[in-house]
Order: C-alpha cells, then sequence, then structure tokens
C-alpha cells in the first residue's frame, strides 16, 4: 500500500510527465513511475469506464446504449477478453484505433468513439492507456455495437465523413503559449475531448470547428459554452472558480449535473490540480462571441407571473435575488448557464428535477425536486423567461412549445 505522501507525489509527477512537458523519454519515465499507472491516470483523464460501462454492468465491459442523432450505437468491451474485448489486438491495433478511428479487423469506428480528439495523443500515452487496459480482469461480454439504422449502418459511409471531420495528427504545442498553457490545450483537445459535447455540430455530427467550446445539445442535455464569454461562458469566473468545479463539481456560479455529473464523479475530480489548472488556463484563453441579448419587458403579466412563481417554488433554493447558496445551490445571476443560447438543460431541469455531483471533497450533492407536475408548458416558460431576463441576465425568450417538445422526449427515453 502506497504512503500518502506517495500517492501525492505520483499524482503531481504524473501530471507533468504524463503530458509531455518535460523532455523525458518514455523508458526512463518507466524506470521512475509504472507505465500502468501513468495509464490508469490517463484512462481516468479520458473518462473511458463512463462509456464503456453499462448501468449494473461489469466496468469497462461495454454495452452501455450512446443515443446519437443518427441512431443508437453501443460502447464496446474493452476489458483484455480475448473473444468479446480487445486482448488479442496487438498494440499496433490499438494506437490504430485510438488515433485513426481504424478497428482491428480494419473496419471504421464510429465517431461516437472520439478519435477525432484521442489522435492528438502521443504515442507513449496510448501505449500507456493499452498496458493499463491489460491489466484489468477479462470480462467476456459480447456487444452488437452498430446498431444503426439504414444507411448510417453501413460503414463506409465514415470515409466521407472523416475527409470533412477528420484531421488526424499528433498535438503539436503553440510556441507563442505558456507551458501550462500548452499542457490545458493538450487534456482539452485530446484526452478529455471537451469539444464532444461542448462544441456544436454541422448537419454531418462533426465539430463545428470555427466555435469550438460554443457550447452543444447532447443527449437532451445541453453542454455550455466553456469560452470566456462574459454572458454564456467562463467570462466571470476565475481560474480558481474553473478548478474548483472540476474538482467539487461545485463553485459560487454552477453545480454539475447530468452528464457533466458523471465526469466530475469519474474523471475530473481525480486529476491533479495542476492538471485542472492547466485546462482552466486554456478555457480562459478561448475567446466567445460576447454577444448581448435585450431583456425582455419586467412590466408584462408573463414577466410579472413567472416572478410570482419563482417566489413561491425556487427561491427558497436560490434566494430571492437569484444569489443561490455557494458551494450547494448554484446562483442563477449573472449564470452563463442560465442564460444559454439554448434553454433545453433549464427546461430538462424543471421538468425532470436534477441531482448535482457528489465527490469526496463536497460530498453533499445537492437535488433539485421535479416541477414538471406542477406547472404546465406555459407556466414553465414564464419562470425560465423570467429567471433569464432579471438578476441582470438577459437571453432569448423561451416558448411554451419548446418546453412541451421536451417533456414529449423525456417521455418517450423513459418507456
Amino acid at each position: 500500500m502506497k504512503s500518502k505522501l506517495a500517492q501525492e507525489a505520483f499524482v503531481f509527477a504524473s501530471s507533468i510527465f504524463a503530458f509531455g512537458i518535460l523532455p523525458v523519454k518514455a523508458e526512463e519515465f518507466s524506470k521512475t513511475f509504472p507505465v500502468i499507472e501513468r495509464g490508469r491516470y490517463l484512462t481516468t483523464v479520458g473518462d473511458c469506464i463512463a462509456c464503456h460501462t453499462a448501468p449494473s454492468g461489469r466496468p469497462f465491459a461495454g454495452g452501455l446504449a450512446i443515443e446519437t442523432p443518427f441512431g443508437k450505437i453501443v460502447s464496446p468491451n474493452i476489458t483484455p477478453d480475448r473473444e468479446t474485448g480487445i486482448g488479442a489486438w496487438t498494440d499496433q491495433q490499438f494506437r490504430r484505433a485510438m488515433k485513426e478511428g481504424i478497428g482491428a479487423k480494419g473496419q471504421h469506428l464510429y465517431p461516437a468513439f472520439p478519435y477525432t480528439y484521442y489522435t492528438k495523443l502521443s504515442d507513449n500515452d496510448v501505449n500507456a492507456i493499452r498496458a493499463y487496459l491489460n491489466t484489468l480482469e477479462p470480462v467476456r461480454n459480447e456487444v452488437v455495437s452498430n446498431q444503426l439504422p439504414f444507411p448510417f449502418n453501413i460503414r463506409a459511409s465514415l470515409i466521407g465523413w472523416n475527409l470533412i471531420n477528420f484531421t488526424k495528427g499528433d498535438y503539436r504545442p503553440d510556441t507563442q503559449k505558456s507551458e501550462i498553457w500548452n499542457r490545458g490545450a493538450y487534456i482539452v483537445q485530446g484526452l478529455a475531448h471537451c469539444g464532444a459535447c461542448h462544441t456544436p455540430k454541422n448537419i454531418t455530427g462533426g465539430d463545428k470547428s470555427s466555435k469550438a467550446y460554443y457550447g452543444g445539445v447532447i443527449q437532451n442535455w445541453y453542454a455550455p459554452a466553456l469560452t470566456n464569454d462574459e454572458r454564456v461562458g467562463l467570462g466571470k469566473w476565475t481560474l480558481e472558480d474553473v478548478v474548483e468545479y472540476l474538482k467539487t463539481g461545485h463553485n459560487k456560479f454552477a453545480a454539475a449535473s447530468g452528464p457533466m455529473a458523471e465526469v466530475v464523479g469519474y474523471s475530473t475530480s481525480q486529476m491533479s490540480e495542476n492538471d485542472l489548472l492547466a485546462i482552466a488556463v486554456y478555457l480562459k484563453d478561448q475567446p466567445g462571441e460576447n454577444s448581448k441579448i435585450p431583456t425582455s419587458s419586467k412590466l408584462d403579466q408573463a414577466f410579472l407571473s413567472g416572478k410570482d412563481m419563482y417566489q413561491a417554488s425556487c427561491s427558497a433554493c436560490h434566494s430571492k435575488e437569484g444569489t443561490g447558496i455557494s458551494k450547494l445551490f448554484p446562483a442563477l445571476a449573472q449564470s452563463g448557464s442560465v442564460q444559454s443560447d439554448d434553454p433545453t438543460s433549464l427546461i430538462r431541469v424543471i421538468l425532470n428535477g436534477g441531482q448535482s455531483a457528489a465527490t469526496n471533497s463536497n460530498p453533499t450533492g445537492a437535488a433539485m425536486p421535479s416541477f414538471g407536475w406542477k406547472y404546465n408548458n406555459a407556466q414553465i416558460a414564464d419562470i425560465l423567461n423570467y429567471v433569464r431576463n432579471d438578476f441582470g441576465n438577459s437571453a432569448i425568450k423561451v416558448t411554451p412549445a419548446q418546453v412541451k417538445d421536451m417533456r414529449k422526449k423525456l417521455s418517450n427515453s423513459e418507456n
């Protein structure tokens, strides 16, 4: 059993060496810190367990159904089982899958597996991940990953998709930026694949690279902007705010819920402080649109109705002024998430409620109750329009039709 000091030393060292900041050869690294431990840390950064573990399933044995705009993909088994996992793969086949999106049999992999991001990883990091996965208990679990309807089930179509959306190649440091910025860029652009959720998609499902980290819809959630935009992004967050959110799932501005709660729980809460700071430095340097939205009238009946319902049902936790309770109930005032141009997550949380992340450093994962039973579509729209256009906020109006559509989607997903 490692001592606490040794564990802390490993985390600090792995955060430096694992991301290629210091010119250390792989063989020199392995003499000091085991490659397997390095691979375990990298697998945590990549949040691999979240997608490759089915509900009530064995870790990394696959079987999780992932909804995409084109149909359902089921995550494969990545344990070292030789028949149903990746145990029979060569290291070269594993690297090709990670960095080129080509499977062991030469088939094109669907980009639900984020090879478009993993391509930026160094071979040393990919080899370390492979070394760690080889130590897992082999689990026999045969998975049929491709469950897409015709014509999306034809893998040859990915040749054209890759031509449009995929640029192969290792991460190249920006010599005009600091080492910590480059480390953050390597993590965010590569293994952490943040843009997979937080970047809007084009008609083919690929990233709109000109709007990197502007926010995107995924599985009936809206992943908010990660740019330094003052209104909808991280513009009002300090570096310390970003680190605190990633480490604990909470800060004075926000509480991680939905898919982001899993990311915090499985991945970022277990990362080193140095790597979280590197992510913060990189994200705070990403420009946003800084668009201005005119506020709605604060005298119309719908606004006043929304205010009354907010005071009756929401102010006990979020306060009458929308300031919330730091690290417990997020502030709504001047919140990037609240002002997001896409209100998907806001509508969803009011309809179904939500559970925020619980971590070792912040074990109180506060929950929000559902109000879908209490308020109709027009009333929920009024509440949101009040919240999104008071407390110093300004945002596009939510319509009752949008609430109705989300009710239908959530109802269908439960059946």
